[in-house]
C-alpha cells in the first residue's frame, strides 16, 4: 500500500512554499537539495524544524517542499507554516501544541508600495523651506 501523502500550502511576505509530508524517517528536501544545503544559516534551518521539534515528530515524518519567491527568511517561515498545517491534516490531535507556539498563524506583513513623488513608501524627499 501506497504511503499518504498530504499537502499544504505556507506563505510569508512574497513566498510560497508547498509542502508534502508522509511517514517516513524524518528527510527534509527543499527544491530538490537537502535541507541544510538549502539554508545556509542554522537559524533558518532552526525555524524550518521548530513544528517538528514541538510535536515530537522530528523523525516521523519525510517532507518534500518546492519554495518560490521572497528571500530566504520569508521562505524559512512559509516552510514552518507549511509543515505546521500539513502536521495538522495528518494528525489533528496536535493543534494545541502547534497553535500554543504561534505555527498556525499566518504573519500578514507585506511590503509597503512605494508612493509617488516620494523616495519610498513613507520617506520623504528633503523640505526645503528657503
Amino acid at each position: 500500500m501506497a504511503k499518504e501523502i498530504f499537502h499544504a500550502i505556507g506563505r510569508r511576505k512574497s513566498a510560497v512554499a508547498r509542502v508534502y509530508l508522509c511517514e517516513g524517517n524524518g528527510k527534509v528536501v527543499i527544491n530538490g537539495r537537502d535541507l541544510k544545503g538549502y539554508m545556509k544559516r542554522d537559524s533558518l534551518t532552526m525555524i524550518v524544524k521548530q513544528p517538528m521539534q514541538v510535536t515530537n515528530t522530528e523523525s516521523k515524518y519525510d517532507i518534500r517542499a518546492s519554495v518560490k519567491g521572497g528571500g530566504n527568511s520569508g521562505q524559512a517561515d512559509a516552510l514552518r507554516l507549511g509543515i505546521s498545517r500539513a502536521i495538522l491534516l495528518h494528525d489533528e490531535s496536535q493543534r494545541k501544541v502547534l497553535k500554543a507556539g504561534g505555527f498556525l498563524t499566518r504573519d500578514p506583513r507585506e511590503k509597503e508600495r512605494k508612493k509617488y513623488g516620494q523616495p519610498g513608501a513613507r520617506k520623504k524627499f528633503q523640505f526645503s523651506k528657503r
